[in-house]
């Protein structure tokens, strides 16, 4: 009897992920940024709250009922009356155009002080990708230089039997590759802390074993102007965008607080049956009144006086936050400007030179016409000058993602 087979539901194991590919995750997932949106649609319910007309008053009395005899009669309901009242408080000056006005621009602010909290967050998110392109090249680079060595140890072994060099000597040799087992280990540990954090920002429970990232490892001399850069920022950032929208705000809430200054008439109809008039026939009638508040000592003055302020105060903080993004633009350039520099002359000659000193070095200790302690040396200098260029890779990469936060946008890709 043949067993029926159960499939059983792998788990979905991701490619490795462009950058592209982990900000739309991240996009998708973090409940940070969900939240901000929620807060959006909040936003946006408040202008259906600002944009509503006051509700109509209804009220229904009776008076004029006898409640004890007089003259010996008592007839409790033939003088009672029945009336009804309608009033509306009737709004002038636009006031509801204004709040609604007023509401659409909290909900602008909103809008932008979530870009601006994208912003931040990505900048975080990019920190994290470029850590894990970086540990990964190093751990590359752990390899290849463990590779390396086994294969030199491997000649100097045969060496040391065919009586070449001492066992001193290549007893040295293989206590230098612990060196070179302890750079993997802590690369490949680095590597699964880098991938973790990189996880948590995408909200995502993915075994880190089954997680991984591609990317483009190198720097470019290609930079934008600086003014260019200035004028992206000034266009882009949205934290600018948001102080320059409070400061409409704040004028749309003076003109409010001069419009609430203003007097609102409550208008009133009713109709009676049986009223207690001159008139005996007229049994059923209308009415109707007209409210107007007296605004003599309560005309709105605080308010107003305080919005005035608030518009002064807005204009106040937004200069301070451009002369702020100018700082963060010209400091972030500076760095990425300064980092260039560096990595230009490993990029030139000090890799290639480093990598030919190591195998001269090696092809001459291997042929006794150099020292033991030039060979440990010289691999010493090339892992040296191997690691200074990924950190400095990591710091152009990391530098060009704080220029994208200054900028707003991302003017280095």
């Amino acid at each position: 009897m043949r067993k029926r087979c159960v499939p059983v539901a792998a788990k979905k194991v991701w490619g490795a992920l462009t950058w592209q590919e982990v900000r739309d995750k991240f996009e998708a997932a973090n409940p940070t940024l969900r939240a901000g949106q929620i807060g959006i649609a909040e936003s946006k319910a408040q202008e259906i709250t600002a944009f509503l007309r006051p509700n109509p008053n209804f009220a229904l009395s009776t008076d004029g009922t006898q409640l004890a005899r007089y003259h010996g009669v008592w007839q409790p309901f033939t003088g009672t009356q029945f009336s009804t009242n309608f009033s509306y408080l009737h709004e002038r000056q636009r006031k509801r155009e204004l709040r609604l006005e007023s509401a659409q621009k909290v909900t602008g602010i909103t809008i932008s002080s979530q870009a601006d909290l994208e912003r931040n967050l990505v900048f975080g998110l990019r920190m994290a990708f470029v850590q894990t392109l970086q540990e990964k090249a190093i751990l590359e680079l752990a390899k290849e230089n463990l590779s390396y060595y086994d294969h030199v140890l491997d000649v100097n072994r045969e060496r040391f039997k065919a009586g070449a060099i001492s066992r001193v000597d290549l007893d040295r040799l293989e206590l230098q590759r612990v060196q070179y087992e302890s750079d993997l280990q802590i690369a490949e540990e680095s590597l699964e802390t880098a991938k973790i954090q990189l996880l948590m920002l995408l909200n995502h429970r993915t075994p880190v074993e089954q997680f991984d990232v591609t990317g483009p490892f190198d720097f470019s001399r290609q930079i934008a102007p600086l003014d260019e850069v200035r004028q992206e920022a000034l266009d882009a950032r949205p934290d600018l965008r948001a102080a320059l929208q409070s400061i409409e705000k704040a004028k749309t809430d003076h003109r409010l607080a001069v419009a609430n200054g203003s007097t609102d008439p409550t208008l009133s109809a009713w109709y009676t049956y049986n009223p207690s008039f001159n008139n005996p026939n007229d049994h059923q009638t209308l009415g109707a009144s007209v409210s107007i508040p007296l605004r003599i000592f309560d005309r709105n003055q605080g308010e107003k006086l305080r919005t005035q302020l608030d518009i002064d105060r807005s204009a106040r903080l937004a200069e301070a936050t451009k002369a702020q993004v100018f700082s963060d633009v010209d400091s972030a350039y500076a760095t990425v400007t300064s980092t260039v520099t560096l990595l230009q002359p490993y990029k030139d000659r000090y890799l290639e030179m480093a990598s030919r000193v190591r195998d001269t070095i090696a092809f001459s200790y291997e042929h006794g016409a150099a020292s033991l302690l030039d060979f440990l040396s010289s691999q010493a200098e090339y892992r040296t000058v191997q690691v200074n260029y990924l950190n400095l890779v990591a710091s152009y990469m990391n530098a060009a993602n704080q220029l994208n936060l200054a900028a707003g946008r991302e003017v280095i890709q």
